[in-house]
């Protein structure tokens, strides 16, 4: 007879045979959350006692510290990774990527915040095939296009972006700038 699942397992938040495995590697995890309006990204390292967070960074942190619009979206974590790899403690042997119950997908929110913390400095066991252009905003012809159409898509698409006063045709230009005060840490 089988048992009951432990109450995490039961509401779907936490594969234990997973976590098992990544915490028997002995490395520590760079862990990735995505909410609705947030990238949260964390270093643990593992302990008897409880995990234990060396480094945390989220999409919040830029907004404040560089002016880039919180959003839960591909350039957030990109840029969100970068800013966690930038705070890792420095001299580790390298981690792993704990994506959780997120699916492995490519080009996904998890993979190219994993991106960010390689290109960030961090030494993060992973082989990833990440197309730049998915996260950084370099195709504005989209936004152009809805712009010039006079319908109301483009505010509906773009309103968020619009309230802040971020133009979405200047949302690239606007990245690499975050990208390279955060690459200057």
């Amino acid at each position: 007879m089988k048992g009951i699942d432990f109450r995490r397992r039961r509401e779907s938040l936490t594969n234990y045979k997973k976590r098992l495995a990544l915490v028997k590697s002995g490395a520590e995890r760079v862990v990735i959350r995505k909410s609705n309006k947030a990238i949260i990204g964390q270093t643990i390292k593992y302990s008897e006692n409880g995990d234990i967070v060396t480094a945390r960074a989220d999409s919040h942190d830029l907004q404040k510290s560089f002016g880039w619009p919180s959003r839960a979206n591909k350039p957030t974590a990109y840029l969100t990774g970068m800013l966690l790899a930038k705070k890792a403690p420095k001299g580790n042997k390298g981690f792993i990527l704990d994506i959780g119950l997120s699916s492995s997908v490519k080009n996904s929110i998890p993979f190219i915040f994993a991106k960010g913390c390689i290109d960030g400095g961090m030494d993060l066991k992973a082989n990833l095939n990440v197309d730049e252009s998915t996260y950084n905003y370099s195709d504005v012809s989209y936004a152009k296009k809805l712009k010039e159409s006079a319908t109301d898509m483009y505010t509906r698409q773009y309103g968020s972006y619009i309230k802040e006063k971020k133009e979405p045709e200047l949302l690239h230009a606007l990245f690499m700038e975050v990208k390279e005060k955060i690459a200057k840490m």
